[in-house]
């Protein structure tokens, strides 16, 4: 393993479903994927989106399925267990999310709040709930459910987000308690700030509310990183590769955040 991506056996040959796998994060994580060979089944809400990770998958020479599904919606979740029911589902990457609003606690609708745990946290509950019982059958599977370093350490104005992936680690922790023993790992994985379009969008947010720069607003981010600086997507997605070669991980939360929970 000289470029620290992992071994091939591990992966090569299952099926992935990845969930909000039409852009950022869950387009390199099934990219990821497709590279040590597995087959990737990308789940989001936008077909076109979708179509484009499934184009790059395909460009690489990778097997892709493209399904659209709202993981907050328990029909909608229902009818993709069943879409796919044909695919042998041996890998779940939970990772479609929501940033939710970047404003006080008191200036939070609690509309925006629900939103943000039904995408967030409701999402992880459905997802398992239909995909896990043809692991159990099975006797064997691995889900991993991004969470954030958000969910382990203060992040003002953010506390919708925070409460819900500090949510996602409690549920992957109870869960590995659950399944472990059935031959199935459960694990969480916490990117810190990764460099793109959301973290852009939270540093506008940021800027606008404190009525600074955007580069104020990511610079006082930045510098709580130990490393300085944002993590970048393409790492979280070998970071997930990583993650399914080590057998005995279980239970586990890891900290993808240029050390800043350490800070």
């Amino acid at each position: 393993m000289t470029d620290g991506t992992a071994r091939l056996d591990a992966v090569s040959g299952r099926t992935a479903l990845v969930t909000g796998a039409g852009q950022g994060l869950g387009r390199e994580i099934a990219l990821a994927l497709s590279r040590v060979g597995a087959r990737v089944v990308v789940v989001g809400r936008r077909e076109d989106a979708l179509a484009e990770t499934a184009k790059l998958v395909v460009g690489e020479g990778g097997s892709v399925r493209v399904a659209t599904c709202d993981v907050s919606d328990s029909e909608s979740v229902r009818g993709l267990a069943q879409a796919v029911s044909d695919e042998a589902v041996s890998i779940l990457i939970n990772n479609a999310g929501i940033p939710g609003p970047v404003k006080t606690l008191t200036d939070i609708d609690p509309a925006e709040w629900e939103e943000v745990f039904a995408v967030n946290v409701r999402g992880v509950y459905l997802m398992c709930r239909a995909f896990l019982p043809q692991m159990i059958e099975r006797g064997s599977g691995d889900v991993i459910n991004l969470a954030s370093v958000s969910g382990k350490r203060p992040l003002a104005r953010r506390t919708p987000y925070c409460a819900s992936k500090m949510a996602v680690i409690g549920l992957t922790t109870t869960l590995a308690a659950e399944v472990g023993p059935l031959g199935i790992t459960v694990n969480s994985l916490s990117p810190g700030p990764v460099r793109g379009p959301r973290m852009e969008r939270n540093f506008r947010l940021e800027a606008e509310g404190l009525g600074i720069s955007c580069q104020e607003a990511e610079h006082a981010f930045v510098s709580h990183s130990l490393l300085s600086r944002l993590v970048e997507e393409t790492e979280v997605g070998r970071a997930v590769v990583a993650m399914l070669n080590m057998p005995g991980l279980h239970a586990a939360d890891i900290d993808l955040s240029a050390g800043m929970v350490a800070r």
